[in-house]
């Protein structure tokens, strides 16, 4: 049985105000294994973030069904971790306490879930970390708070909505590295919806391509590349290939986006 079954799911929102309505996402399928790491990629607007919302139980679909783990997703729930691009976490809590809140949240007792959290900081390379405030750290480092907050709950799925997106060439890099390092030791099921070509490739067993909105997924790219995968491996002649092959994908669906 599928991880993750999405079927048939489609999204249309009200009209403003008496306006037309408008449809962002055409009833698309997929089909999510344990241990995949799936990378959404398509152009803006195209119902990717809206295709993770509606899994991640934030949106409600139009039509179509969602399964994990063959129950019905009708709702949030702490079975599924989601990180969105903002660093949303309480200014109020310290690194630790904001890793361990879901944890609290569910009735586990302080000294477990602050051991939890505690091993979840190291993980993420926040150690020294653990006492500081979300205003004392850089924008990477709030991020790797956010990532292992969302890994501490032990979810069956991890979505990620362009959680890098805004963070500096140099950092983005080295937070990629991070997440497959923690995907390739931890084996999570992974969604993650990004607009870069090389991030896709790089951190995903396979890329799914979107179509312009309304979006539907024009193509599904298995990434053949061997783990652990170092980061020169994008001077690769097959990662080459493969950036190539979706820089014309999403070409295309840009210039129809923009007709």
């Amino acid at each position: 049985m599928s991880k993750l079954l999405v079927e048939n799911v489609g999204k249309v929102f009200a009209g403003q105000r008496g306006g037309e309505p408008t449809r962002a996402l055409m009833p698309t399928s997929l089909t999510v294994a344990d241990n995949d790491f799936i990378t959404i990629l398509g152009p803006s607007g195209c119902g990717k973030s809206t295709l993770l919302r509606i899994i991640g139980g934030l949106e409600t679909a139009s039509e179509g069904r969602i399964l994990l783990d063959g129950s019905a997703v009708t709702g949030p729930g702490a079975d599924r971790g989601f990180v969105f691009q903002s660093y949303t976490l309480f200014p109020w809590l310290t690194v630790q306490q904001n890793i361990a809140f879901g944890l609290r949240e569910k009735g586990v007792p302080e000294a477990e879930r602050l051991k939890i959290a505690r091993d979840w900081a190291a993980r993420v390379g926040l150690g020294g970390f653990v006492d500081h405030f979300p205003k004392q750290l850089s924008g990477g480092m709030q991020q790797r708070t956010a990532i292992a907050r969302a890994l501490a709950n032990d979810p069956k799925i991890l979505l990620l909505d362009e959680p890098f997106g805004a963070l500096d060439n140099q950092t983005r890099a080295l937070m990629q590295e991070m997440l497959l390092g923690i995907w390739e030791r931890e084996q999570k099921t992974v969604l993650f919806v990004t607009h870069d070509i090389e991030e896709a490739i790089f951190v995903g067993s396979r890329v799914v391509v979107m179509s312009a909105r309304p979006g539907r997924i024009k193509a599904d790219i298995p990434v053949d590349l061997p783990h652990p995968r170092p980061y020169t491996i994008k001077t690769t002649p097959e990662f080459v290939a493969l950036k190539e092959r979706l820089v014309e994908e999403i070409r295309a669906e840009v210039i129809a986006a923009d007709h």
